[in-house]
């Protein structure tokens, strides 16, 4: 798999990120042969959250197993400093580790959530204290909607974070004029400062209608070439991207891994993605 430099940590990535909502609400067995699945395909960078239901305790033998062949990234979405803090560490028992790589202020949306993660008493004080005393090694930022690259920016403004996580793919620059220059504004920014790019919901085709066939909170492509377009052609068309995370169900791992090995040239993934139906925002 190929790998690319996680900005100034260092960090050879591998382009495919481990995401991890969808070990929420499976069996440690089903987690086991996920995680395996990952690190027999390659995918060195795990990133899951302490609000994805249980994810980190299931995850927490195998890090342990391989914690010195993966780098590991969870997140708050706690915003106060206090629960922040005792969330953080709550997190470093179950994941069976003493130290992350990657810590993240998560779900950070809009304006007016970046000010409650900076007002005082706030969150970004637990996650500063966090690498102060070596719980992490690193900082981050992710949100969502169609606001997180104008968000995200703001926040390297305020903090000197080491990572964004953002939403990207082929609908969302495509068919929002102002989200596409919001974008290219934050790549510009993180290039500028060296600061790693990671996106998310590359494979999100639209909103769930009726009842919910698989984990992920949108309906994602299932089609195998779908899949291959939209992760060809997020990976083919910004090389500052370090990684995508791939989709928070397990069962859609095995075609993303694939999709990674066997991308679609750039032309013929946007052609392919242009023809999809019915392909809509996902936050609303």
């Amino acid at each position: 798999m190929e790998t690319r430099r996680f900005g100034r940590t260092g960090h050879q990535s591998s382009v495919l990120v481990y995401g991890a909502a969808g070990l929420g609400g499976v069996t440690q067995e089903v987690a086991d042969a996920s995680l395996k699945q990952a690190l027999d395909a390659g995918i060195n960078h795990w990133d899951t959250a302490a609000s994805y239901g249980h994810a980190e305790e299931v995850m927490g033998p195998s890090v342990e197993a391989v914690r010195d062949r993966i780098f590991l990234a969870t997140k708050s979405g706690l915003r106060t400093a206090d629960a922040a803090w005792a969330q953080i560490n709550r997190s470093l028992e179950l994941l069976h580790t003493d130290q992350v790589d990657l810590l993240q202020v998560h779900g950070v949306c809009d304006l007016a959530e970046l000010d409650t993660v900076f007002a005082p008493g706030g969150a970004i004080e637990a996650f500063a204290r966090a690498k102060d005393e070596g719980l992490t090694r690193f900082v981050g930022i992710t949100g969502h909607t169609e606001q997180a690259p104008v968000v995200h920016a703001e926040a390297l403004r305020r903090f000197d974070f080491d990572s964004v996580l953002t939403p990207l793919n082929y609908h969302l620059y495509t068919a929002d004029q102002q989200f596409a220059e919001d974008f290219d504004a934050l790549c510009a920014l993180v290039g500028e400062r060296d600061v790693a790019l990671r996106t998310i919901k590359a494979i999100a085709w639209r909103p769930w209608g009726g009842d919910r066939e698989l984990a992920t909170w949108y309906r994602p492509f299932t089609d195998p070439e779908d899949i291959r377009a939209a992760i060809s052609w997020v990976l083919e068309s910004f090389p500052l991207i370090t990684g995508l995370a791939t989709a928070g169900e397990t069962t859609l791992l095995q075609h993303a891994i694939a999709a990674e090995a066997h991308r679609m040239p750039l032309d013929e993934a946007a052609a392919r993605l242009a023809k999809v139906q019915n392909y809509e925002t996902i936050f609303v």
